[in-house]
């Protein structure tokens, strides 16, 4: 046991050397603890996902009614002569 405790308190102990020394029903509720942590995992990011596409939906519906009219400013342009030529002066 004191063996165990060495390896998993070392820093950059992998998990393949901590396996070795485990014993198979040890070894088993590790394996069977990986595979439930992936599973929720997996589980997290769909529903991350479903999230995401339920909020772009939600964009999608909100966004074309909620857009304000804004005047757009046309400039003040003006022609001056300038010589044979006419320069355009805008504000």
């Amino acid at each position: 046991m004191s063996a165990l405790l060495a390896i998993a308190t070392l820093p950059g102990a992998s998990s393949a050397a901590l396996a070795q020394v485990l014993n198979p029903a040890d070894r088993n509720a590790l394996v069977r603890q990986n595979e439930l942590q992936v599973l929720e995992n997996r589980l997290r990011r769909q529903q991350y996902q479903q999230q995401q596409q339920q909020f772009r939906a939600q964009d999608r519906e909100i966004a074309p009614s909620q857009r304000p009219d804004v005047q757009q400013m046309r400039p003040t342009c003006q022609l001056q002569r300038s010589g044979s030529r006419f320069i355009s002066t805008c504000r």
